[in-house]
């Protein structure tokens, strides 16, 4: 599914991978908002099994209005991506960018047979609804992370079948 406008038609995006530095003032704008800038870098970030991403608006002029991060990292001692960091601005949520970029990484992952098939995340809660969606499952109570509040944790297994029906 690519992205669209809210009447349906496609919008004028591409989704990539990105720096940190790219995709910070947004993930700080949305998530972080009225704390300082690097509460919105997280522990991980740095390193080079980091994978960062961006959807990009091209008009009037290329704008960040999308991110997401995937640590390489571990769920029940086994390798997994946490997700982590997704954000989208106010202005375009509602437009199938938060489905692109988890549909273009999930893509990204199984191109690398390598690769952990895990993906696992905290969910804010009211984030919960738009996951299960795309196939991820709450498998916590309900949880409170203080600077960012109630969350579930989730996880997704991915599967090639899955991917390549969603698209």
């Amino acid at each position: 599914m690519s992205p669209r406008e809210s009447n349906g038609g496609p919008i004028d995006a591409i989704i990539r991978r990105a720096t940190l530095e790219e995709i910070i003032d947004l993930r700080h704008a949305v998530l972080r908002q009225g704390l300082p800038r690097h509460t919105a870098i997280f522990p991980g970030d740095e390193l080079a099994t980091s994978r960062h991403y961006a959807a990009i608006v091209r008009s009037p002029a290329d704008r960040i209005v999308g991110c997401v991060t995937l640590h390489l990292n571990e769920w029940e001692a086994h390798p997994a991506w946490q997700l982590r960091g997704m954000a989208t601005a106010a202005t375009h949520r509602g437009h199938g960018l938060g489905r692109a970029l988890l549909q273009f990484l999930e893509k990204e992952i199984l191109a690398t047979p390598s690769a952990p098939q895990k993906l696992w995340c905290n969910a804010r809660v009211p984030a919960a609804g738009f996951y299960e969606t795309m196939g991820w499952k709450i498998v916590s109570e309900e949880f409170e992370i203080p600077t960012a509040g109630p969350h579930f944790r989730m996880t997704r297994e991915l599967k090639r079948e899955d991917v390549k029906r969603e698209t």
